[in-house]
């Protein structure tokens, strides 16, 4: 019988990584990691990595390639709603849960200001919502027609009252807007549905944005991507939520953001009268983009400082040290006392995100992680810190009992040594039976060796150290 492979392949902003899984048992067979060449083709780094990591297979195993991409800045997403309370905050969580970049919300009739201002955010996709079905009409129609007659040329899924969604649309199209037509991700006020929202802007991403970052010279690279990667791992999270049977999180701390995940198990949570008008989704993603490990390092510091998490003279060292590593993401920390300022920024990094997250903050409603019984650390910076440095970084969001949040009571601390969740993420469709045993193996299960295998994946050798923790996609 034939062997049968999956080629799972993350092409971050900064590192390729790649997994193969045997198809039979969801076994990771061999991994590999490559620096994404993005300057020249992503092709180059990406076929590099796969040969790697394919090196030793039966010659007449069958492949099948899975990709996921953040390269080239990821999905830069714009929102525009009724009124920013209801609607746009309803359009902003939909838009993190499709794994983008949330760069701009704006809400109300849209006018010279408001066009400059989305203008400005350079997005990559823009989410036209307002209106409950049924409700009002006239906000959407004129956000529609005022983007047609500004010769708007990026592409619009409209995910607004279902009955005036297909007169919007075919403005925008009328003056030749890519446009795409949703189910109203609000089509009552407290019920969020995201999942139509979020498949229209993934099959965006692919059809237009992918190509048009130019990341590569010819098509293949737009044929292999089937998801932007915070849209892969989020769907691993939740495969994952299922294999654990309750609530989780997961934080990946890299070089420019710190993002945070999280499933809970839908129960009565969902009603009263604190639910939040625009809907709660119990699949959720917060990107932190002050907070990271090199380009944002300096807004750790300043972060925390406003959180009351440095201890007296603290700050002033470790702010300059911050500095020092925004200036030059590449540089390589070989020193002890400059890992240890690293885990120290990663786990003020993880608890300060783990803080907005859970408060709900920046368009997203509070959430109460204090039933999460898995805490998973993602990230150059913990991957590569050995378990003891791992553990102290999740240590200290599962000790944050000032943060004005409740901790999760019972949650247990797993790190993503293999790149499993996004590998997972891409498998969860077409083959959920493989998605669901890599899982077991690496996060759900019991084992602590499969949680952090003694040889780390190949390519981690190498002693580029500094841009393995860079990694932010």
């Amino acid at each position: 019988m034939t062997a049968s492979y999956a080629i799972c392949a993350d092409v971050g902003s900064t590192w390729t990584k790649v997994a193969v899984v045997d198809l039979a048992d969801g076994a990771l067979v061999a991994t590999a990691a490559r620096p994404t060449t993005a300057a020249t083709d992503v092709l180059h780094g990406l076929d590099a990595a796969v040969a790697d990591a394919t090196t030793g297979l039966p010659t007449t195993a069958a492949t099948s390639w899975y990709v996921c991409s953040s390269a080239g800045g990821g999905l830069r997403l714009a929102v525009l709603g009724y009124e920013r309370l209801i609607t746009a905050r309803a359009g902003h969580q939909v838009g993190l849960s499709a794994g983008a970049r949330v760069v701009h919300v704006g809400a109300g009739r849209l006018d010279t200001s408001g066009l400059a201002a989305l203008r400005a955010a350079r997005p990559d996709v823009l989410l036209l919502v307002g209106g409950t079905d049924g409700g009002d009409a006239e906000v959407l129609l004129h956000n529609a027609g005022r983007l047609a007659r500004a010769r708007w040329r990026v592409p619009v899924v409209v995910a607004g009252n279902g009955a005036a969604a297909p007169a919007a649309a075919e403005l925008l199209a009328g003056r030749g807007v890519p446009v795409t037509v949703s189910a109203n991700v609000l089509p009552s006020i407290g019920v969020l549905v995201p999942g139509p929202a979020r498949a229209a802007i993934r099959d965006v991403f692919l059809r237009h944005v992918i190509g048009g970052k130019r990341l590569s010279r010819g098509p293949r690279f737009a044929r292999l991507v089937r998801a932007a990667t915070p849209d892969a791992v989020l769907t691993g999270v939740a495969l994952l939520a299922e294999l654990v049977g309750g609530d989780l999180a997961v934080v990946d701390v890299g070089g420019a953001t710190t993002d945070v995940y999280s499933v809970l198990v839908p129960d009565e949570r969902a009603g009263g009268p604190d639910a939040p008008a625009a809907g709660l989704l119990w699949r959720a993603r917060t990107v932190e983009g002050d907070l990271g490990m090199r380009w944002s390092a300096p807004g750790v510091v300043e972060a925390a400082a406003g959180e009351r998490l440095l201890a007296p003279g603290e700050e002033e060292p470790l702010a300059a040290a911050a500095r020092r590593l925004a200036a030059d993401p590449a540089a390589v920390v070989g020193d002890r006392a400059g890992q240890a300022v690293e885990r120290r920024l990663a786990a003020l990094a993880a608890v300060i995100a783990f803080r907005r997250h859970a408060r709900g903050v920046a368009g997203t409603p509070a959430r109460n992680l204090r039933d999460v019984r898995l805490l998973v650390g993602s990230g150059g910076v913990l991957r590569h810190a050995g378990p003891a440095g791992a553990a102290e970084v999740l240590a200290a969001v599962l000790a944050d009992h000032a943060g004005g949040w409740p901790v999760p009571r019972a949650a247990r601390p797993v790190v993503d040594v293999a790149y499993v969740l996004a590998a997972a993420g891409l498998l969860a469709e077409p083959h959920p039976t493989a998605a669901a045993a890599l899982l077991h193996r690496h996060l759900a299960g019991d084992a602590a060796p499969a949680r952090w295998p003694g040889r780390r994946p190949a390519g981690h050798d190498t002693p580029d150290r500094a841009a393995r923790l860079a990694e932010d996609g």
